[in-house]
């Protein structure tokens, strides 16, 4: 008998915002200040990618740093490892590029939420029922809004946030095509970690506060097709 594994919620400021922002860099010595420069444009769901060399420093000290009203979680877990670190390091959210059930099932059973990266029905269906909290269109520009609009139908019950190649300028079509949130990362950050200086980090906190302005308008009237 298959033991089932209860899904956690999608993490509060993700479902408020609807805003997820990757933080990747060379290095993670830059993102506590763009994590602040964030958070005064309104950005408060922050994933910091484990790619980035002292991810799981970064983590514990934006947590600290910025307290229980900004989510900070770990992106490109890919492994049992990745869990153990990133939950270790204070990670309240996990995100991979993939879907791997025994990853997302370990993620669950921490009662931490878990956005695995899916293109197709078949792997989003697969990385719904182990248990993620949403599941990731991930690279989402490859088939654009209709891509997700054509996932939604048959699948209407699982929610999906579109990554990879979603720019400010394009987050509100997918959105409108069914998505519950978006994650954007160098189009964002335009790289304020790599340039941390006052000018940068205002500029950042600008951009924030207009792609939370263009996401958070009034949602079409008619419902999505299902």
């Amino acid at each position: 008998m298959t033991r089932m594994t209860q899904r956690p919620p999608i993490n509060e400021q993700l479902s408020h915002t609807r805003v997820m922002a990757i933080l990747r860099s060379a290095d993670a010595a830059g993102l506590p200040a763009v994590a602040r420069a964030l958070v005064a444009g309104g950005v408060t769901c922050l994933e910091v990618t484990l790619t980035t060399a002292g991810a799981l420093d970064a983590i514990a000290r934006i947590r600290d740093e910025l307290g229980p009203e900004v989510s900070v979680g770990a992106g490109t877990v890919v492994g049992l490892d990745d869990v153990r670190d990133a939950l270790a390091a204070g990670a309240q959210f996990l995100v991979a590029p993939v879907v791997d059930t025994e990853v997302i099932r370990a993620s669950a059973e921490h009662g931490t939420p878990f956005y695995p990266g899916a293109q197709t029905a078949t792997e989003v269906l697969t990385a719904w029922r182990a248990g993620a909290a949403a599941v990731k269109l991930f690279p989402a520009s490859t088939g654009g809004p209709g891509h997700l609009r054509q996932l939604r139908a048959p699948l209407p019950q699982i929610p999906l946030v579109a990554v990879g190649g979603v720019g400010i300028d394009e987050a509100r079509d997918y959105l409108d095509a069914g998505a519950v949130a978006v994650g954007i990362g160098s189009p964002l950050l335009r790289g304020a970690d790599r340039d941390a200086d006052a000018e940068a980090l205002a500029a950042l906190t600008a951009r924030a506060r207009t792609l939370l302005d263009r996401v958070n308008g009034p949602l079409p009237t008619e419902e999505v097709s299902s």
